[in-house]
Order: structure tokens, then C-alpha cells, then sequence
């Protein structure tokens, strides 16, 4: 009867097969067809890829939304993760009120997106939102903006919030880097002199290198999946102007609401919904690779 056991994943994988498996295929499927409405139509091949890539406007706003997903991924990997790594060095090092701040950073994480995006929406108001509220009492009035509503300013103000909802969880990543470290090597190093900037640089980043392998792949499948926050706090246009337009809310304006000619655009979305799964999966998988040659090589 021990054939009995490799039945119990039967559950799970039938789970994950329906509500990945099938969609991926779905949309590989999808996209290489035409479509009135919802109603599939001819097979035209690479049509829709041909169209995405070459067709305006759809090649304008992809590139576009492109460019600000490539942003999102370096802004968070700057400001989100750099601020991360540095305040669980600080939890780390078990200075006092650690346990404190590893608590307080993570409540973020536990609200819900589209919680977060109302909240922050709320604050930036430039009417009577608290950020230009606090600006103006401190004398700064002249900082004061329609920070939602500039295009200079809003794909930036998203990010800024985004790195502050995730910020939370990154420490917990790099945390778990610092405590694997062998305290032994730590107290090794400094026995040969190694203190400060040279422990951090030449002991403490390798070590941790895992981990920040992991975040980084982590931050750039969230960086190119970025939606709840945009669509919660900007729409599903990414106002203003497309400013703050990134592919997945691209997507799901073409595929469930309009392709910017008022008409839902199934085969589009299909092909654009493959086209971020091939940049996701194959810049996860390049990560993956490169940290496991790295592991053999050490």
C-alpha cells in the first residue's frame, strides 16, 4: 500500500495545474488567434506579437510601460532593498530595540495593497492631504505638489510608496542572510583585523550573497507584475497621461477593459500577457543559474 503515499500531492498539483498550468497555456493559445469581442476568431500566427511590437499606439504605450516597469525594478533595488540590507545589519548587530523595529518595519506588510494605495492616495492630495499639509507648516510651501496628478512626479510617488509597503519583508530576507553567516568566520575576521566597512565588505556581503540573490529575483517578478498599487491609487489608464503605466495594468486595460479604441483586445493582451512571462521566467531563471555556478564555484 506504500503507492498510497504518491497519491497525496494529487490534490495540490490538480490545484496548481488549474490555476497556472491552464492560464499559461490559455494564453499562449490566445494570442495566437484573432478575436471579435470574446469570440475567438481565425488563427493568425504572430499577428498579435507583430502588432504589439510594431503597431502605434500599441508599440508606444508597451515600451512605455516598459521603460517604467525597468524604473519600478531599479528604484526598489536602490531605495527598498539598500534601506533594507542596512536596517538588518542594524537588527542584526542586536543594537537595542531591535525586536521593536523588526515588528514595526513589517506592519505594512500586512494590509492589504489596495488599503495601502487609498491610504497614500490620500496623503498625497494636494488639497488637503497630510504630506503638503506637514510641507506647508514646516515653511517649505514652495515643495508642495499635485504629486498624483504631475507626470513628473507620480510613477515616482507609487514607487517610493511601494518600497515602503515591501521594505518589511526585504529585511526578513536579509535578516535570515546575517543570522546563517557562522558566527566563528565573523569572529575569525575580526581577529585579522577586519573591522567595520572591510568586515561588511569583504566578510558579511559574500556571505550574503544568497539572499540578496533571492531578493533581487523576488524585487524584479514584483517590479514587472506592478498593478494593485497603480490601478488602486491611478486607475486603469495609469494617469496622467500614461505616466505611471506599466505592463501588467496595460494588460488588463487591453484584455478586460479597452485597447484605447474602446474595445477589449483579447488577442493583444494574450500576447503581451506572454511577453511579460518570458522576460519574468527567463530573468528568474538567469538569476537562479548564476547563483547556483556561484554556489559550485565556492
Amino acid at each position: 500500500m506504500s503507492w498510497v503515499i504518491h497519491l497525496f500531492p494529487l490534490p495540490a498539483l490538480a490545484i496548481y495545474a488549474l490555476f497556472v498550468v491552464y492560464p499559461i497555456f490559455s494564453a499562449f493559445t490566445y494570442s495566437l488567434f484573432d478575436w471579435n469581442g470574446i469570440k475567438r476568431g481565425v488563427f493568425v500566427g504572430l499577428k498579435n506579437f507583430t502588432t504589439l511590437f510594431t503597431v502605434e499606439p500599441y508599440n508606444e504605450m508597451f515600451w512605455n510601460a516598459l521603460g517604467h516597469n525597468l524604473l519600478y525594478f531599479v528604484v526598489e533595488m536602490i531605495v527598498q532593498n539598500g534601506i533594507a540590507f542596512m536596517l538588518a545589519f542594524f537588527i542584526y548587530r542586536k543594537l537595542r530595540g531591535s525586536g521593536f523595529l523588526k515588528v514595526a518595519y513589517f506592519i505594512p506588510r500586512l494590509l492589504s495593497v489596495i488599503v495601502v494605495g487609498f491610504l497614500w492616495k490620500l496623503i498625497f492630495n494636494p488639497n488637503y492631504g497630510a504630506l503638503n499639509s506637514l510641507l506647508a507648516k514646516a515653511g517649505l510651501e514652495d515643495w508642495a505638489k499635485p504629486w498624483l496628478g504631475d507626470p513628473d512626479t507620480a510613477l515616482m510617488s507609487i514607487i517610493l510608496v511601494n518600497c515602503w509597503f515591501g521594505i518589511g519583508f526585504a529585511i526578513l530576507i536579509f535578516l535570515a542572510g546575517l543570522q546563517a553567516i557562522p558566527e566563528e568566520l565573523i569572529e575569525a575576521a575580526r581577529l585579522d583585523g577586519a573591522r567595520g566597512i572591510t568586515l561588511l565588505r569583504k566578510i558579511i556581503l559574500p556571505l550574503c550573497m544568497p539572499s540578496i540573490t533571492i531578493m533581487t529575483i523576488l524585487t524584479f517578478i514584483q517590479a514587472f507584475e506592478a498593478f494593485e498599487l497603480v490601478y488602486a491609487m491611478q486607475g486603469s489608464m495609469g494617469e496622467p497621461f500614461h505616466s505611471t503605466d506599466t505592463l501588467a495594468v496595460y494588460f488588463y486595460r487591453m484584455a478586460f477593459s479597452s485597447a484605447g479604441g474602446g474595445e477589449v483586445a483579447i488577442g493583444l493582451g494574450s500576447a503581451l500577457a506572454v511577453v511579460l512571462f518570458v522576460i519574468v521566467a527567463s530573468m528568474s531563471a538567469l538569476s537562479l543559474y548564476l547563483m547556483r555556478k556561484r554556489e559550485v564555484q565556492h
